[in-house]
């Protein structure tokens, strides 16, 4: 069985690739396991200055194994250590950049809007269709979203939950860098080198400053997003949401 979860060391980069392509990667209990384990090895080695985070196959990840939801493994996926992909709720003192080449949609856009960077090819999407499936965003990427984007866009996304191209990602400032090749990870591998030519002290001061600037709110925003969404996540909209996924058809909400 081929490993989930591949690393490897380029001179002082750790690159990270999710490896289940045939599930477009979807993060399952093996997946959040090997991604923690993965990230962590960034954050202990010190020769590694920058993590990079890559997807194999078309996707960059489709977010949450639902399989392996049913199966009882959503507990420890969502609520395990540093949280989803072992990676949304993590305190990094490295910088991550994410390379989407795909899809990233809801629980994989949480993994992109957890990085510090991301670096985008055309095919690559966004976007946080829970509201769809009668859930929300519930491992940071509704605070993160808000954050980073204007008002009136975010809540136009999260609120329809629909999906978006580069271009539109790129206007709105969630790109940090773009490629017109179809596979982003030369290009952030190249932003990595930008960042690893600059001194050690400054990098690390600079992203303990970025992180600081909204450290202060996160626990209140963490604290009300798991408030908002445990009850939801155990409603009847959302097992229909789930249902009429799966059966390929309308959902007919109740609003309980």
């Amino acid at each position: 069985m081929a490993e989930v979860v591949l690393t490897e060391t380029l001179d002082d980069i750790g690159v990270v690739t999710m490896n289940r392509p045939e599930a477009h990667n979807a993060v399952d209990g093996a997946l959040c396991d090997g991604l923690r384990a993965a990230f962590d090895w960034i954050e202990q080695d010190e020769t590694i200055r920058v993590g990079v985070l890559c997807a194999a196959g078309r996707s960059f990840c489709a977010g949450m194994d639902l399989k392996a939801f049913a199966a009882g493994e959503g507990d420890a996926i969502l609520n395990g250590r540093d949280g989803f992909g072992g990676l949304v709720r993590r305190h990094r003192n490295k910088p991550l950049i994410a390379a989407v080449g795909g899809a990233a949609l809801a629980g994989g856009f949480e993994l992109a809007l957890a990085c510090d960077m991301i670096v985008a090819s055309p095919g690559a999407r966004f976007g946080l269709p829970e509201p769809k499936r009668g859930l929300i965003a519930g491992a940071g990427g509704t605070f993160r979203l808000a954050e980073r984007v204007p008002a009136a866009k975010a809540a136009e996304i999260l609120l329809t939950g629909r999906i978006f191209d580069r271009d539109e990602a790129e206007t709105l400032g969630l790109i940090s860098r773009s490629t017109e090749t179809a596979d982003p990870k030369p290009e952030a591998l190249a932003l990595a080198r930008d960042i690893t030519a600059c001194a050690p002290l400054p990098v690390s001061a600079i992203l303990s400053l970025l992180h600081g600037m909204g450290q202060g709110d996160e626990t209140a925003l963490w604290h009300e997003s798991d408030r908002v969404f445990a009850p939801i996540a155990v409603s009847g909209d959302a097992h229909e949401g789930a249902l009429a996924f799966a059966e390929k058809r309308a959902a007919r909400w109740q609003g309980c």
